[in-house]
């Protein structure tokens, strides 16, 4: 794929989020009569709480922090201790960065990392509505993220990786930025059986994190490229119950599935 592609696969990815920053649409990774359907509050609650997180945890944010975005539930796999500093790719509107603000404490920190203007200034103002002084939304690609190298201990990230069209370049710039023997703890979207052409070329579905995901092969090659090792990648089959309300009667729950993906970066 060229840079040229690459760059409109972003630009129509950032368009998709915008909206759904400005409240006109509910996300693509949602359960809508066609993709991005509004969604409330109340709703998003529901929809989180159907794919791992708790009612403690969808009552804890600000209002509008929770999209409804997501496919599963990094925080349960992240082991965030106090004092850590996390990032967050594809922060969105600010859920999983609050969430884990709470989980590191005063001392420790979050970074969140989103390349949609709309968005970053949705969950800045939802940092402030809440009181978060550890977290920090910048600007930014997750293939070029705007942080100093060896500085974070743990990289979440729920459902955005799939929506890279450079995703080894993602998993560099994760290793970049760890510290030695930090670590990956991500929830995405992988393809289970290979995806026909016709959905591969449609705009819609990879908006809708259906189009641009990979397989568990070949994540785990991108991820060993990078220099990740213990990497544990695990689909799961019940997930396919939500994703079939992603793009009703299409059938894209026949070919991925959400999965969590774990990787550490070695000492030395």
């Amino acid at each position: 794929m060229s840079t040229h592609e690459h760059d409109q696969i972003r630009q129509q990815v950032r368009e998709a989020y915008g909206a759904v920053a400005r409240a006109e649409s509910g996300g693509c990774c949602t359960p809508s009569t066609g993709c991005c359907a509004p969604l409330d509050d109340a709703v998003a609650q529901l929809l989180s709480k159907g794919i791992g997180y708790s009612a403690e945890e969808t009552a804890a944010v600000p209002e509008g922090a929770n999209l409804g975005l997501g496919c599963g539930n990094p925080q349960a796999i992240a082991a965030l201790q106090p004092g850590e500093t996390v990032l967050d790719l594809g922060s969105g509107a600010g859920f999983d960065a609050f969430l884990a603000a709470r989980q590191v404490s005063h001392n420790g920190a979050v970074i969140g990392v989103d390349m949609t203007p709309d968005m970053v200034s949705k969950a800045r103002a939802n940092a402030v509505k809440g009181g978060y002084a550890n977290v920090d939304f910048r600007l930014g690609e997750i293939e070029h993220l705007p942080v100093a190298d060896a500085t974070v201990d743990v990289i979440i990230s729920n459902c955005v990786i799939n929506l890279s069209p450079d995703k080894a370049q993602v998993f560099r710039d994760a290793f970049r930025v760890l510290k030695p023997g930090g670590r990956l703890a991500i929830s995405d979207i992988v393809t289970t059986a290979p995806l026909p052409p016709e959905m591969q070329q449609e705009v819609a579905l990879y908006t809708a994190c259906v189009a641009g995901a990979a397989s568990v092969d070949e994540l785990k090659l991108m991820l060993s490229v990078a220099g990740f090792a213990d990497i544990r990648i695990a689909p799961k089959d019940a997930s396919r119950e939500f994703i079939r309300n992603w793009a009703p009667g299409r059938g894209v729950e026949d070919y991925i599935a959400s999965a969590t993906i774990e990787a550490v970066k070695p000492e030395n």
